[in-house]
């Protein structure tokens, strides 16, 4: 009757389900192996790759986004109040659309580079014009306070007469203004920036090790900061968080460096989420980055003023008066979020909400390509006399009332 029959149709099919089922066993890993090689020899930074060619190039779209807080009550705070905010932003600018410069390959496999700054505003993606006015600190008073005598600082806001407060336009504030006060110094959040540089930076291309690719080896010629006087606090830890080697293991964390906060800081796995049809590795700030020493031992190196930060137990601010000229600014998350109360209690108008501030990166886990990067951080500077408590309160004043800026960062492709 040949092979027509039932029984003959299911030995065939039992037969070629077997050799599908080897087939299968066999290819699968081998077709594993042929991806794994693949990603490999194109993640490595070396002309001709695919990473060499997003890494080099200007193609993704960097923006950085800007919110101030408007003081509504300027007078009322000289006399003591709490000051009152009004949330304005954001202001949106074009960034890293420069390709970088001067880029050599060195022979211990690592690759120098510049990396040049500008920005370009984005009208379409703001809520209005640079030449929104907003209430804030006097910046040139409040650095001044902390690097001139108070008698000479008073005898200039006498003879200029200057005021804890001003008001400014936005392009001001963030890329520069002259100050009177300051004998016509340029002053800005930002200033200078356009035409300027970050870097150099020296990062491994990955050649002889794919899991260092993209790991900085040197900023600025030197192989740790030496902003903290710290062996810890001074490392110069993971990449520059646009990108990280293939292959990701959700229990390991992330280490990435930023030239704005002057330190490493390192990111867990939260969550896989899709982005645009591609599933991404979502990674966050550890709580831990910017707790006090008393929660967080490791952070007792980044601690430079008992008085500021109430002998080390004030949690969410980072003093960076050690790598800025010694100008009394502080980093913080949006809001103060994860920061502590007094911070939060002292003034009138913040919200800190996780969803809208906190850092995190959503990283393509074979490639290690970070396909979106929100870099969220909040600009502050301190005013105050020398008392303790004092010192305390206009920390949070200050940090809200000098134009304190959420800056948020954002790669997206």
């Amino acid at each position: 009757m040949g092979c027509c029959n039932r029984r003959c149709g299911l030995i065939a099919g039992a037969v070629f389900g077997a050799l599908v089922t080897i087939l299968g066993g066999i290819l699968i890993p081998v077709g594993d192996m042929i991806i794994e090689e693949t990603v490999k020899k194109e993640a490595v930074i070396e002309p001709g790759t695919i990473a060499y060619d997003n890494w080099a190039a200007a193609g993704v779209k960097v923006y950085r986004q800007f919110w101030f807080f408007d003081v509504q009550n300027p007078s009322e705070v000289e006399q003591g109040a709490k000051p009152v905010l009004v949330e304005k932003g954001p202001y949106t600018y074009g960034t890293r659309f420069l390709a970088k410069e001067n880029v050599t390959f060195l022979l211990n496999d690592t690759v120098s580079f510049l990396l040049p700054q500008g920005a370009i505003f984005e009208p379409s993606m703001s809520v209005g014009p640079e030449e929104d006015i907003i209430s804030c600190l006097n910046l040139g008073v409040a650095g001044a306070y902390s690097l001139l005598p108070h008698n000479v600082l008073e005898l200039l806001i006498s003879a200029n007469k200057a005021s804890l407060f001003q008001k400014r336009t936005v392009r001001e504030l963030l890329w520069g203004y002259k100050d009177p006060l300051l004998f016509g110094m340029q002053m800005g959040l930002f200033s200078p920036y356009n035409g300027t540089y970050d870097g150099y930076y020296n990062v491994f291309t990955g050649k002889d090790d794919i899991t260092k690719v993209s790991k900085i080896d040197m900023y600025r010629g030197n192989s740790n900061l030496g902003f903290w006087n710290d062996s810890y606090c001074d490392m110069i830890n993971g990449t520059d968080a646009s990108s990280f080697a293939p292959f990701l293991d959700k229990e390991t964390p992330l280490y990435f460096f930023s030239s704005d906060i002057c330190r490493s800081v390192s990111a867990s796995y939260e969550q896989t989420v899709d982005l645009k049809g591609i599933d991404v590795y979502r990674y966050s700030l550890l709580p831990s980055t910017l707790a006090s020493p008393v929660v967080n031992p490791d952070n007792r190196c980044f601690c430079k003023n008992m008085q500021t930060t109430k002998n080390c137990t004030l949690a969410g601010v980072l003093e960076l008066s050690v790598c800025q000229q010694g100008a009394p600014v502080y980093i913080s998350l949006p809001h103060f979020l994860l920061g502590s109360d007094i911070l939060k209690e002292s003034v009138v108008g913040l919200n800190p909400h996780p969803e809208n501030h906190k850092t995190f990166l959503d990283v393509e886990p074979i490639t290690g390509f970070t396909l979106n990067f929100a870099k969220r951080i909040q600009v502050n500077m301190m005013y105050g006399p020398s008392d303790v408590v004092n010192i305390v309160l206009s920390l949070t004043q200050c940090e809200v009332c000098h134009s304190a800026c959420i800056a948020e960062y954002c790669i997206q492709t």
